[in-house]
């Protein structure tokens, strides 16, 4: 695989022709670089008037490789060959290099070149650009590579400081100046001198047309084998070494060549907007720097972006008043190394409420709004602090987090969240800072840290109960001046303190499918409508015995028993005219029946569980743990009132919840999901606790459980 290098521009803030007397003091030997042996002069070129002198050199290398290799390899020394092209006309030095040494099984190219800064004529830049290339080295050429690399990135790194070495050289000397080239006052003809060059060596093959009035480097350099590379450009399309250090921060050579090449490649090839540097630079350092997979992401990424419009996020959408008033989470200052600080009181939070009442469409909107104020910030924080600033700290509040936030559709849409937000803002979290984490966190964790990245996992910090407070905790990371209140310090955080969604704003699954931003997913509720005489009824073949059954079900209207069934045989696809039969349509719904009513209980399927009658208003969570392979059926049918035991009257509650269920329909909104086996961490009969007060800001909670030798159904009634 071909390994390539480009450098960021490197700035001097001296004239061309100052560094260009500092950088011929580095031969025929430099000091500074110990491995640079000798050169020799090989071919020489200089025009009449001066401005044109080209210079062939071949360098000797003492390669810092292992001394073993070197005797397999049957040499002591690797030399290279050096072409240096001098434009004083135009002020500019293009270099390039070449291995002579293997250059059957290695092929290394360097091209370096000094130009005048476009915008200031007193200032120098440098750029370098270089490939290697390992056809083969005697089964060693992973080795070489490893060394080729380190070596040259060595030398990177001493450039600037050889220049500067030899410029303050040139100042003890009290040479601070010196003077441009100018053409000789008593010129002679271009006819004449044409035939009074002659160049040094003979090795070199440049015409006589070289040093013609208005010719320039390019032009040189295109006799070479090798095309030339542009000048220096503007800041718009090259980075400046300063400009990186700065805003950055500090990268080795190789990263800094890995942002520039990327970044021009997408210049060269993205229609659209091309990203700041340091969003890059995110997913450079996601994917460890390898250009192949970071490009990869990244272009699925800006895909993204364009398709949602999420640049437009912050300025073209709105939270709703729901988000407002219950999502507890917002901005609070900054930590000591100066990363934003976004607090999420999670444990106050009912994300049941705000999956019902939003849908995830909203609640990714509002996520993606946030990372996009987190980016925002970071670029503020950049600039007031100084230095570069990419991330930021999130700092997560568990007090009060319990069964509730298990329930599944609502932890499966933060995966699903996550997902999403590791895709498109890697690298933007600098710290995680969990507090309070109770007993019932391990729970969620289990659920959620698989789909965390691994780098990023590795900057959570957990403390359980009041473990924050003492040393190591919130205070090596955060100033006292600005912990929040609720965690014992004195500054008031405007962050909303939650609370229970009110069922008022639950919204049906068609209404929330009728939302006009759609942007990555549709519900993972399905709703369905049970009559009276006609169950729904949602199939589930299972293969390998204990696997898991889970649900989740919302009672919208009126009330229904459910029921789970078993069949060794699959039932006949339902008939498309199955409500026809009961001449009732199902607007906004779905009815299907499964069960054949000829089959009969107890022969043709069996009973798994016993019936659950579930009222108006309930929601309802549930595992089964399957026994056999086969088909499971899952119904919901509807449930007639019973007569008072004691009179044939019926009772008053009775007739009044009759009522309200018109023209004997029923309707609920439901999710299944199979987990296998070895999948299943015990999360939903863990759900067997739910006895929850959703801390201090639940109203009256009942619960009822019935339970099975290898199942289990809870139920929550939230007021």
């Amino acid at each position: 695989m071909v390994q390539k290098y480009q450098s960021p521009v490197r700035v001097y803030k001296h004239p061309f022709e100052l560094i260009m007397a500092a950088y011929e003091r580095r031969f025929p030997t430099c000091p500074l670089i110990p491995m640079f042996v000798a050169s020799d002069t090989v071919n020489e070129y200089k025009s009449e008037d001066g401005a044109i002198h080209v210079i062939e050199r071949r360098c000797k290398l003492d390669i810092d490789a292992p001394r073993l290799l070197k005797k397999i390899a049957g040499v002591d020394y690797v030399y290279f060959v050096q072409k240096n092209s001098l434009n004083r006309r135009e002020r500019t030095l293009h270099i390039e290099a070449y291995n002579e040494t293997f250059s059957n099984r290695v092929i290394i190219n360097e091209h370096c070149c000094y130009t005048v800064h476009p915008d200031n004529e007193d200032w120098t830049c440098f750029e370098q650009s270089a490939s290697l290339d390992i056809k083969s080295f005697f089964g060693f050429e992973s080795t070489v590579e490893k060394i080729a690399m380190k070596q040259y990135t060595s030398n990177i790194k001493k450039g600037k400081e050889i220049i500067e070495y030899y410029l303050k050289q040139l100042e003890e000397e009290g040479i601070t100046f010196v003077p441009r080239w100018t053409p000789p006052v008593a010129c002679k003809s271009e006819s004449s001198t044409s035939h009074t060059r002659r160049p040094v060596s003979p090795a070199i093959n440049i015409p006589d047309s070289a040093t013609k009035e208005g010719l320039n480097n390019k032009e040189i350099l295109n006799t070479s084998s090798s095309p030339s590379e542009p000048t220096a450009g503007t800041p718009d399309d090259k980075l400046d070494a300063d400009y990186i250090k700065r805003y950055l921060g500090d990268l080795t050579p190789m990263q800094e060549s890995c942002l520039i090449r990327l970044r021009q490649w997408l210049q060269e090839t993205h229609k659209g907007k091309i990203p700041k540097d340091e969003h890059i630079l995110r997913f450079l350092r996601a994917r460890d720097f390898n250009i192949d997979k970071a490009r990869e992401i990244l272009c699925q990424s800006l895909t993204w972006r364009k398709q949602h419009q999420v640049d437009y996020i912050l300025d073209t959408w709105n939270p709703p008043q729901v988000l407002q008033d219950y999502y507890a989470g917002g901005w609070h200052h900054h930590d000591k190394d100066g990363r934003p600080l976004y607090v999420l009181r999670l444990g106050q939070m009912d994300t049941k409420g705000l999956v019902r009442a939003l849908g995830e469409e909203a609640l990714l909107r509002y996520v993606l709004s946030i990372n996009e104020e987190g980016l925002r910030r970071c670029e503020e924080n950049t600039k007031v602090f100084g230095r570069p600033i990419s991330s930021w700290t999130c700092l997560v509040d568990l007090e009060g987090l319990n069964m509730r936030h298990l329930w599944r559709p609502g932890v499966k849409a933060l995966l699903r969240i996550i997902e999403v937000v590791e895709a498109n803002y890697p690298e933007t979290l600098g710290r995680l800072l969990i507090l309070r984490a109770p007993r019932v966190f391990p729970v969620l964790w289990t659920l959620v840290s698989p789909f965390i990245d691994d780098n990023t996992r590795k900057k959570f910090l957990i403390y359980a109960g009041n473990d924050y407070q003492g040393p190591g905790g919130l205070l090596d990371y955060i100033d006292k001046e600005i912990i929040p209140d609720f965690l014992g310090g004195e500054c008031m955080c405007e962050v909303p303190e939650g609370g229970l969604v009110p069922k008022s704003l639950y919204r049906t699954a068609e209404e929330l499918e009728n939302e006009d931003i759609k942007l990555w997913t549709e519900t993972i509720y399905q709703s369905a409508s049970v009559f009276k005489g006609a169950p729904h009824e949602v199939l589930i073949q299972i293969v390998d015995a204990s696997s898991v059954i889970t649900w989740d079900f919302d009672v919208c209207k009126g009330d229904i028993v459910f029921n789970i069934f078993h069949s060794k045989r699959a039932p006949q696809p339902p008939k498309k005219d199955s409500l026809g039969a009961h001449s009732i349509t199902s607007p906004g719904g779905n009815n299907v029946q499964l069960i054949d009513k000829v089959w009969q209980l107890g022969r043709d399927y069996s009973m798994v569980e016993s019936p659950l009658i579930c009222k108006e208003g309930e929601s309802v969570q549930g595992s089964h743990v399957t026994r056999w392979p086969g088909f499971y059926i899952l119904q919901w049918k509807f449930h007639s009132m019973p007569a008072c035991a004691t009179t044939n009257l019926p009772r008053v509650d009775d007739v009044l919840a009759s009522l309200q269920v018109s023209s004997h329909k029923c309707k609920v909104m439901y999710y299944t999901e199979v987990i296998g086996s070895e999948d299943f961490r015990g999360s939903m009969t863990s759900l067997e606790s739910s006895h929850s007060g959703f801390s201090q800001l639940s109203a009256a909670t009942t619960s009822s459980s019935q339970s099975h030798s290898s199942s289990m159904i809870s139920r929550w009634r939230f007021c």
